[in-house]
């Protein structure tokens, strides 16, 4: 990655992995808020093993920033492990639920032939409302809300983002192993950290 790409600020994913997210949310927004960093999107989720928590959190800042604040995340005894990927890295979505009358969508066939191009299927149909739901990128639901807003919009509401990283075998691995531990085994506090895998930094 070239120098000027490194300094410049852009959208990332923050993946982190936890053993227990009891408490830990308010201790990981505090790692921001003392930075003065605006956390986009937070998502957490139980991940592919049972027990383990996974954070998905969306800043824009540079990479350096972001390098130091999974440093700091790592600190935390809970966490296993804390990756940073962009956009191109993720494979990612986000919900989005749209309320509008029923009576437009009764009446303007136009209405219908624009929920259809783009993607957003019927939720709940009652007499004096409609809820239609779409799943994508921030512009696909953003443009819905263009093309509703004419015709009386009367509420939205859009999910934290969810986000897979397409390089992410390596410590899915990792984790059914710690899985496995017998009860006995002493386990050592963030081992993980000390094998970092390339792939998953850019």
């Amino acid at each position: 990655m070239s120098s000027q790409n490194h300094i410049e600020r852009q959208e990332y994913n923050i993946t982190v992995y936890t053993e227990n997210q009891i408490g830990l949310l308010n201790r990981i927004a505090i790692i921001f808020s003392r930075r003065k960093i605006n956390i986009e999107s937070l998502n957490t989720s139980p991940s592919e093993i049972e027990g383990i928590h996974r954070f998905n959190i969306v800043i824009h800042e540079t990479e350096e920033v972001v390098r130091k604040i999974c440093g700091q995340i790592e600190k935390q005894v809970e966490v296993l492990k804390a990756y940073y990927n962009t956009n191109e890295d993720v494979i990612w979505q986000e919900m989005a639920l749209y309320k509008v009358p029923t009576e437009v969508i009764a009446e303007k066939a136009l209405v219908e032939r624009l929920l259809r191009e783009n993607g957003a299927r019927v939720v709940v149909i009652r007499k004096d409302y409609t809820v239609f739901e779409t799943t994508g990128h921030r512009e696909e639901t953003d443009n819905l809300i263009k093309v509703l807003q004419p015709f009386g919009l009367i509420e939205f509401v859009r999910s934290a983002r969810i986000a897979i990283i397409k390089a992410s075998d390596g410590f899915n691995r990792k984790l059914r192993e710690f899985e496995k531990r017998e009860p006995h085994q002493e386990v050592v506090e963030n081992e993980y950290l000390n094998s970092r895998d390339k792939v998953f930094t850019m």
